[in-house]
Parts: structure tokens; sequence; C-alpha cells
């Protein structure tokens, strides 16, 4: 294993990873929610006519509320959506929201995902539908949305009372569409203090439970008997999924592999499931994408000390001996830790992958884009293969990405200047 600090200087540099100018003046946004007291960027997202898509959890006098924005080409508000650009709401009447997530279908629709709080200590996963001017579809759900609940409880997990800035928290939920229009969900169940299970849930395209999946429309993820913590989900291009995340105290990270029907595809690595530590500390895994090769590589974090990390490993599971001798890689940014959040491919086969360092002021934006071998992309970022990028006086945290399809890239987060402002940057590719 070994733990990156710099590339050797490429003979050709170019401007990938610096701010784009012609996006509100500086390359950098915050987005606008009417009324809102703060708000927190969690998911991105391109609609057909290259309109940007923020889902958020925005703070309200009334308690947090799930919040979907929509930006035009320049980074300026698209007063023609919701209010004035955004829609704040719940999932059900009832306590609070946030979203996490936000997908738009093949027919134009927007599909938010996020977590429903039953109370000050509980949560539910949630989706919502939206037409293209930001109102609901009445025939998904109950009214357009719908809060998943699973016998025995079992999709309710734990609120984070207090969320560390920046560092990896409880509450995750993630979603895949299916060609066919059915909804693959990632959450997790709590049952006491460090005893998590994951849940791996598929809807039909109405937002009911989909009894062909597994035979119940769910499945527990739970490797043996150990606590398992799901961070991410992903469809492969033959349909079978993949999710992430992490098992057992200290964490080891996770990988398992499901079929299309929710039935554990025993084929995957050792029957079904992979664990991994980072040189001898604990890991955990918060995104996976796939090469055009069906490989695999998945981002994240060691921790004790936390670095980012990334992992290629073969379509069987296995890792591949060709990127860092098949050990998960570190690289090493700022002197308070840093993690990978979101990753994506690119059609050259590169990867950018975002993240955050930690520490007060030091807590910045940071974006890297790897080659196909896994390694980093040294005519990215002025010849380190990553960016670095303060966009306040505090605490700067990075969650989400987008690329435009010119190739600019689009990273959602938020930071903390008297209160959490969700932002938008964009940088050249």
């Amino acid at each position: 294993m070994s733990i990156q600090t710099v590339c050797a200087l490429p003979s050709v540099l170019n401007d990938g990873g610096e701010l784009d100018p012609d996006f509100s003046g500086n390359g950098i946004t915050q987005v606008y929610f009417a009324g809102s007291t703060s708000s927190m960027a969690n998911g991105v997202a391109f609609d057909s006519r290259g309109r940007l898509l923020v889902a958020a959890k925005v703070g309200t006098p009334g308690g947090s509320r799930f919040g979907l924005a929509r930006l035009l080409e320049d980074g300026s508000a698209d007063l023609a959506f919701g209010n004035q650009g955004s829609v704040i709401g719940q999932f059900e009447h009832g306590f609070e929201a946030m979203a996490s997530k936000v997908h738009v279908l093949p027919d134009g629709h927007i599909l938010l995902a996020g977590l429903h709080y039953e109370n000050a200590h509980r949560t539910l996963p949630a989706l919502a539908l939206f037409d293209q001017q930001g109102r609901s579809i009445q025939d998904f759900g109950g009214n357009g949305r719908c809060v998943v609940r699973l016998p025995g409880n079992l999709s309710m997990g734990m609120r984070d009372i207090w969320l560390p800035p920046g560092g990896p928290g409880t509450e995750v939920c993630d979603v895949c569409v299916q060609t066919d229009g059915r909804i693959l969900l990632q959450a997790n169940h709590h049952f006491e203090v460090a005893d998590h299970a994951g849940m791996l849930i598929r809807l039909n395209v109405d937002g009911s439970l989909d009894s062909t999946f597994n035979g119940r429309g769910f499945v527990v993820v739970r490797h043996l008997l150990m606590n398992t913590w799901l961070s991410s989900l992903m469809m492969q291009s033959d349909g079978r999924i993949l999710v992430g995340g992490s098992i057992n105290f200290p964490e080891e990270g996770l990988l398992a592999r499901y079929h299309s029907d929710g039935s554990l595809d025993d084929s995957f690595a050792v029957d079904g499931f992979m664990t991994f530590q980072a040189l001898e500390h604990s890991a955990r895994v918060n995104q996976i994408v796939q090469h055009e090769n069906d490989d695999v590589q998945c981002f994240g974090s060691s921790r004790d000390p936390m670095h980012c990390l990334t992992l290629k490993i073969h379509s069987n599971g296995r890792p591949d001996v060709h990127c860092n001798g098949g050990q998960p890689q570190l690289l090493k940014i700022g002197h308070n830790g840093c993690q990978w959040t979101a990753a994506q491919t690119l059609p050259d086969g590169c990867v950018l992958a975002v993240g955050a360092t930690f520490g007060g002021v030091e807590a910045d934006f940071i974006l890297a884009r790897h080659l196909p071998d896994g390694q980093l992309d040294c005519s990215f970022g002025n010849g380190t293969g990553w960016v670095r990028t303060r966009l306040g006086r505090s605490l700067d945290t990075a969650t989400s990405l987008a690329v435009q399809a010119d190739g600019k890239i689009v990273v959602g987060g938020y930071l903390l200047d008297g209160n959490y402002r969700a932002v938008v940057a964009r940088y050249l590719g």
C-alpha cells in the first residue's frame, strides 16, 4: 500500500481543476431556498436542458425540510422552477425531513430521495416525484410523496442529533433507477447503539413495494452477523447490484453484490462479500463506480488516521494487482484528515472524485481525477492530480458531483458562514 503525496510533473498541463469564471462570475454560487435559515447541498444532477438540480437539507423556522433547487447554466436561480427557483417540503406531515439525492427520469420527471424524520431520533427512507416545474406528481405514492416502511420497522434508521461537519454520519440514503423505472433504495436499520444492518429495497414505479424483489421487496444486508453499515449503491451494466460501506468496529471496508432478483451473488469475492482494511487501519466505502471493462473502483477513507482511499477491483470481486499491488491506495491532503465522498466515471475511462479535508478553517473542497488504471492523473490540478478549494472563512464540505456535456465539473456541498449554506462550484474539465 502507498500513501500518495505528489505526482511527477507531466510534460503537458491543462487548466483542468481551475474554477470556471463563467459560472456566477467566480466559479462559485450559493443556492437560494426561499425562506430558509440554512441549507446543505447533498446531491446534484443535470436535466436534459443542462439545468442543474440540487438536493438539500434545508433549515426553516419550523425545522429541517427537504430542498430541491434548479440553477441555470450560468449558476443563477431558475425562477421558473417552484417558488423563486426552489421547492421546500416534507415527505409526510409530522416531524422533519432532508434530501440526499436527485435523479432525472427519462420522461423528465425529477425523483428526490432522502429521509423522513419520524421523530428526533429515528429516520425512514423517503421519495418525492416532481414535474419539470417543481409540482408534485400526484399518482406517485401519496400525493407525490412516499415514505418507505417495512415490516418490523426494518427501514427505520438513526438520526444524527449532531452531524460533525464533513465527517461521515449516519444519515445516509442512496438511490438508483432501473431501466424499467423501478427504484432501488439503500438505507440502514438501527437495532441499538453500534448494531446496524443495511437495507436494500426495491419499489415499483408508483412507489409501492416490489414484492418480486427477494420475495418481499427488500434484502437485509448483514455480513458475518457483524454491525453492517451501507453508504453507497450502484447498479452494474448487467443489472447486478453492488452496495458498499463498512462492517465491524473498528471498521473494515465492505462490498457486496446481489442479482437483479435480490438474491446474493455468491460468485462475487467470497460468497458475495468482500472486506478490506487500509494499511492495517479501518476503512469505509462511500462511493462505487464501474469502468467500461466492468472493473469496479471504490472511494472512501481510511480511519485513524483518516485519508482519502481508493481501491480498484475486478468484476469478480478480486483486487486488481496491477493497481497498487491490489491494495487500497491512500492520499493525504492537509493536516487533519480527508475523505472522498462521491465519484463519477468519464467517457475516456478516467474517474473524478470529490471530498473534503477536515479541521476548522482548514476544511476545504477537494477534487481529483484518476486515470483508468487507478492512479492520479497528473495532467489535472497543475500537476498534482487534485485541487483544493477554500470557499469561505470556515468549514467547506463537498458532497456530490455531476459532469456537464462539455466536460465542466460541478461540485455540490456547503460552507459554514454563520449558518450552513448550500453551495455549488464549477471547475474546468
